[in-house]
């Protein structure tokens, strides 16, 4: 990758504030609340059906196929937008992806709770790059051995990446929050192998 990370143990994380101006941003998340097909998933725990608290949404090349929390998940095929925006990332960071899951967080009771992108359908040392839209929310990760654990501001149009080794040794969440925000939404582009 041709930008500067900055090491943490076990990974790398790069961040860019403003990756997308104001009202670039803005017409990306438009765009995408009313373009993509977004679904309400559920998870099964002691035999009850739970909400997945936001709205999801898969996208990628032919079989991109990708299996998370008891789901499986066929890709849509790209739309232009989100095209456009792969193109905007693989030019920054000298790296490609061939899929992107699209989280839909309608309000801030809507969130992710604590895990790893560490599915055998990415790969070893996997890289997530997280395009954030709308409000700004906090996002914490947390290291498995050491319990670490740092912040991040993610605003509106920003870039944050996920490399190296992240994923084995790190979680990552976007927690609920009480505070009145906006909608937000969420794109991370990876490269199923």
């Amino acid at each position: 990758m041709s930008v500067e990370f900055e090491k943490i143990e076990n990974g790398k994380i790069y961040y860019a504030a403003n990756f997308l101006d104001f009202t670039e941003g803005w017409e990306y998340f438009e765009k995408f609340k009313n373009e993509i097909k977004w679904q309400q998933e559920f998870l099964k725990i002691y035999g009850k059906e739970i909400q997945f608290p936001r709205l999801t949404s898969w996208y990628g090349d032919p079989k991109t196929t990708y299996k998370y929390s008891g789901v499986v998940r066929e890709p849509m095929p790209w739309t232009n937008s989100l095209l456009e925006l792969k193109e905007k990332i693989e030019a920054e960071l000298g790296w490609g992806s061939n899929s992107v899951l699209l989280n839909y967080y309608r309000h801030g009771m809507d969130s992710m709770s604590w895990h790893s992108d560490n599915e055998k359908e990415l790969g070893i040392n996997p890289t997530i790059v997280s395009i954030n839209l709308g409000a700004t929310r906090k996002f914490q990760i947390k290291h498995n051995i050491t319990r670490e654990r740092k912040d991040y501001i993610l605003e509106h149009g920003s870039l944050f990446v996920m490399a190296g080794e992240m994923q084995h040794f790190w979680k990552h969440q976007l927690p609920k929050t009480k505070k009145e925000v906006g909608e937000r939404i969420n794109l991370t582009f990876r490269q199923v192998v």
